[in-house]
């Protein structure tokens, strides 16, 4: 190889860029937590108030420490983002603990519509939770991804195989691991969205298997409660 010749540049998915807007995953938590107090007693951790209040705190944190786009890569920054995320994986992680044991224990099966009004919130909870995971990981997180830093990705897109069917300089944003995480929970596998890294398969596997016993339980219940 001529060493005159100008080396390939990086694909887009690569190259440096300015950061996405944080607002729409700060919408869809903050959608979520309000969904998270339609929950019966039951079925949060007490107080009631507490984790969905701290969840709150840490977006009102998150936008005072950064507002704008997410392009650059803080230590305070991605540990209140992080501490977000473990937040609302805990506070949904007990909820669909509990529903699992209010169904198997018929302690809870008297009221069907509560029962599939907090399936339903628990696992959209769900799909939101494990987006965030793949948002915030993804090659270092959304600020370390608009640096290009990051060699090798953690996920393969469609648009990153066949950039021809994709608009310039695209990257993947926060909508794009909502789908991911969308698709992971009701096909209870990869679609199109290919997981490369050991970490994104586990987290992946683990998705699918909470999604399914969540589905499988309410079916079940559901198909019992017809019968009766």
């Amino acid at each position: 190889m001529n060493s005159s010749e100008e080396e390939e540049p990086p694909p887009a998915w690569r190259a440096p860029s300015r950061g996405e807007h944080r607002w729409l995953a700060v919408t869809v938590v903050v959608s979520t937590l309000v969904l998270q107090l339609l929950l019966p007693n039951e079925l949060v951790l007490r107080p009631g108030w507490l984790l969905p209040a701290v969840s709150g705190l840490l977006v009102v944190a998150l936008m005072l420490i950064n507002p704008g786009r997410v392009d650059q890569r803080t230590r305070l920054d991605r540990g209140v983002a992080l501490s977000l995320v473990a937040a609302v994986s805990v506070t949904n992680g007990a909820s669909a603990v509990q529903l699992v044991e209010g169904i198997v224990s018929a302690s809870i099966t008297d009221r069907p519509a509560s029962i599939l009004v907090s399936a339903a919130i628990v696992y959209w909870t769900n799909i939101v939770v494990f987006s965030l995971w793949y948002w915030e990981f993804d090659r270092g997180g959304p600020g370390q991804r608009a640096t290009g830093t990051a060699e090798y990705p953690d996920f393969m897109f469609p648009q990153m195989s066949s950039p021809e069917f994709a608009p310039r300089g695209w990257k993947p944003t926060y909508a794009d691991y909502l789908y991911l995480s969308f698709t992971n929970a009701t096909a209870f596998s990869p679609t199109d969205v290919m997981p490369l890294r050991r970490w994104a398969k586990v987290t992946m596997m683990l998705q699918s298997s909470v999604s399914l016993i969540l589905a499988l339980l309410v079916v079940a219940w559901a198909i019992n409660a017809i019968h009766s």
